[in-house]
């Protein structure tokens, strides 16, 4: 027999407001804690210096996890001009100056009209990503030589927006595909400007169906569970209203509601005939119940051109498990 995990078996997506200077691993740690879930993810790292969008999933939601890390995300940054830093951003060691030159709306949107749409991008020596299983920032703060160009990758800026501009900074709101390192692209910003330059500020926006509305802040989540002397036994009502539902993390796959004996069928993982063909075939769709003013997403599965759904996914569903069987 596993292992019983220990915690509550609660399941959904919760979009924290990063605090600047916490590690997102260290937040998903706290949100674990304050729900006493037994599982929980985050949808991709954000650096230390940003804020912003962080959605957690606990529970089933962390089957999605990789979908909200392949997602696209929105960012707002400023980028100090002037100045280039060893990691990229405001935390590094200043690496050397240059003059700034003097900055004009139409010299902006020139510099920034070179990296819209598919770009080829330098990720910042300072990153995770890895080099013989050891992550590169390890490797620069150790002082190891590596050509970072090996790392370059296409990335697709699907917008590039002109905020504001100062005599020495420009801001800048990206909406851009996964794998995009705003640090880079600060760099590459500043090099067009005929200047250096460094993220000062980054603060994300949106992360795939998740923005700034969803977030709530982490002393918020506290005083919902009922401030910072709750302990584990605390009335978790407030704080597991505020989390969304799981199928929020699967906005542009198909839904199909279900009966209850197609999803009591659906749990012995038996196919189910949901129509009588012409809507499919379709790759991927979700399969829901309503039940008692609630819904529930019970599996994603593939459908046929006759309409036969083959159940690809299962989710656990605690809730409804007296109901299904």
């Amino acid at each position: 027999m596993g292992r019983k995990r220990k915690g509550r078996e609660i399941s959904g997506i919760i979009v924290i407001d990063k605090p600047a200077g916490m590690t997102s691993n260290a937040v998903l740690q706290k949100v674990k804690w304050l729900y006493q879930a037994q599982k929980g993810g985050h949808t991709g790292a954000l650096d230390p210096i940003a804020t912003g969008v962080l959605p957690i999933c606990l529970g089933e939601a962390t089957k999605f996890s990789q979908r909200l890390l392949d997602s696209t995300k929105r960012y707002f940054t400023r980028i100090q001009l002037g100045e280039s830093r060893t990691t990229g951003d405001v935390e590094g060691e200043l690496l050397d100056t240059a003059p700034i030159p003097n900055l004009t709306e139409p010299a902006v949107e020139a510099a920034l009209s070179q990296f819209r749409g598919d770009i080829v991008q330098v990720p910042p020596i300072y990153s995770a990503l890895k080099h013989e299983g050891k992550k590169l920032y390890e490797l620069a703060r150790e002082g190891i030589e590596y050509d970072i160009q090996q790392k370059a990758r296409t990335v697709t800026i699907h917008d590039l927006k002109l905020v504001s501009l100062g005599d020495d900074y420009i801001e800048l709101d990206v909406t851009c595909s996964k794998g995009t390192y705003i640090r880079s692209l600060g760099e590459d910003v500043a090099k067009a400007l005929g200047s250096l330059g460094y993220v000062k500020v980054l603060r994300r926006l949106a992360a795939g169906p998740y923005s700034t509305e969803n977030m709530l802040t982490i002393e918020q989540l506290i005083e919902l569970k009922g401030g910072e002397h709750s302990t584990p036994e605390t009335d978790y009502a407030l704080m597991d209203e505020r989390l969304l539902p799981t199928y929020t993390a699967l906005e542009s796959v198909p839904i199909i509601q279900l009966t209850l004996g197609q999803a009591k069928d659906l749990q012995f993982g038996r196919s189910i005939r949901v129509s009588d063909g012409g809507a499919g075939p379709l790759p991927q769709v979700q399969l829901r119940l309503r039940w008692e003013d609630q819904e529930f997403l019970l599996a994603l599965g593939e459908m046929d051109a006759q309409g036969v759904v083959a159940p690809k996914r299962l989710l656990k569903v605690p809730e409804l498990s007296q109901v299904l069987g």
